[in-house]
This record gives C-alpha cells, sequence and structure tokens, in this order.
C-alpha cells in the first residue's frame, strides 16, 4: 500500500497544499507516521494523520493515536505556573526560595521565578553525572539543580533549559499546590478541555502512543542540548 493511501482526514480551502507537503512527507520516508492539524478562528480547518505507529510498518497511525511532543511540553507546563500565578499563588517578581527554601543554597537565593519561566537562571544543567534512571523518577535530578550555584550569573543571558526546565518548574507547582505537575495539568487542563495531555502516561493508553524512531543526527541534538 502506497503512502497516499495511508493519509485520512481533510484540509479545507485554502490549506490544499498543507495536504499534499503531509503526503510527500510520508511518500518520501521523511515521516514514519505523524499527525498535524490547524484551527483558525475557532474552527478546525485542517485535520490529517497517516503512517505508520511503529518503526515496522505494523501499526496504522491513527487519529487518537498520541506521540512524545517533547519540549511543547513546556509551553504547557508554563500554562500551568501562569494559572498559579493568575490565583495569586506565585509571582513571576518573586525569588523562587520563596516556596522553596532550599533552593537558595549555591548562591541562587535572588533567582526569581520570571527568570526561572524565561531560561535565564543559569541552571540549564548540572555539573554532577546522572544516569537515564535519574531523568525519569526526577527527584535526583531536582536534588542537584537545588543544590548547585548558576553556571553563569542569572539574568545575564538566555541559555535554553532543554532539560532542567520542566523540574524546576514542576518542584514549585509542587510545592506551591501540593500536587505534581503532571497531577495539576490532568486536573487543570487536560481534563476540562478533553485533551490527551499526559506528564506520565498511563499504562491504560499506552495501546495508543506511537513508537519514536530518530531520525538522523538525533543524538547530536540531544548531546548539543545538554552540554
Amino acid at each position: 500500500m502506497s503512502s497516499q493511501r495511508q493519509l485520512f482526514g481533510v484540509a479545507e480551502r485554502p490549506f490544499e497544499a498543507v495536504r499534499d507537503a503531509f503526503a510527500a512527507n510520508l511518500d518520501e520516508s521523511l515521516d514514519q507516521g505523524a499527525s498535524f492539524a490547524v484551527v483558525a478562528d475557532g474552527r478546525v480547518v485542517v485535520d490529517l494523520w497517516g503512517g505508520y505507529a511503529d518503526a515496522a510498518g505494523n501499526r496504522p497511525w491513527r487519529r487518537d493515536t498520541i506521540v512524545t511532543v517533547q519540549s511543547v511540553t513546556k509551553g504547557v507546563v508554563a500554562l500551568a505556573v501562569a494559572m498559579l500565578v493568575d490565583r495569586g499563588k506565585l509571582d513571576y517578581d518573586e525569588p523562587v526560595a520563596t516556596w522553596w527554601p532550599s533552593f537558595a543554597a549555591g548562591g541562587k537565593g535572588s533567582i526569581t521565578l520570571g527568570q526561572i519561566m524565561s531560561h535565564q537562571a543559569g541552571l540549564n544543567t548540572v555539573r554532577e553525572d546522572l544516569v537515564l534512571d535519574d531523568l525519569y523518577h526526577g527527584d535526583r535530578f531536582v536534588r542537584c539543580l537545588e543544590a548547585m550555584e548558576p553556571i553563569y550569573p542569572p539574568g545575564s543571558m538566555c541559555v535554553y533549559h532543554a532539560l532542567s526546565y520542566g523540574y524546576l518548574a514542576g518542584e514549585i507547582v509542587r510545592l506551591v499546590d501540593g500536587r505534581s505537575v503532571g497531577r495539576f495539568i490532568a486536573e487543570e487542563i487536560a481534563e476540562p478541555l478533553g485533551a490527551s495531555i499526559f506528564l506520565g502516561l498511563p499504562e491504560a493508553e499506552d495501546h495508543r502512543a506511537a513508537e519514536i524512531v530518530a531520525g538522523p543526527g538525533a543524538d547530536d541534538v540531544m548531546e548539543e542540548a545538554t552540554r
């Protein structure tokens, strides 16, 4: 079966070219499988999906297939923090140590929530050697961030906090709200919207998840992001 036949969904006028580009990605194996949607003026004008959800090409990509969205998660976490700011529980101009006293270690007492959220905290990585399991469980990574000195003077520059952003913001949410950032997002954002957003995928949803196929240079990108 050609990849063109695996393409489903709609692209309304004047967005037909989006469907063509999407089909070309599948035809040329630039994507094993994918989905794409566009909302304009509150209406879905493009809703496409196709290809396969596994590397072997045995499992078709379906309309409800879910996939890791990598750093797009940062936007959702930032929304969770913004909701707590709106409720008066957080303040972008206040030091993080206001809610997380032990964060002041290593000369970090003046780092503000705004600097954390705008990648200006100087905590874009940790100086300790960690293993992948430390990232999955998080607490070890959080404790390293809590104890370390900033890599550069906070507020002096903006350096993408690729791996640390979620741990920093997540710990602040947990300390202020009492729920993990994943639970907060599930109850306050995903459930009200009826959206499939998970920070920690429930086992019952595992069958919907696409297998991630790394493209050329993927390891190089991750190495650069964690320097």
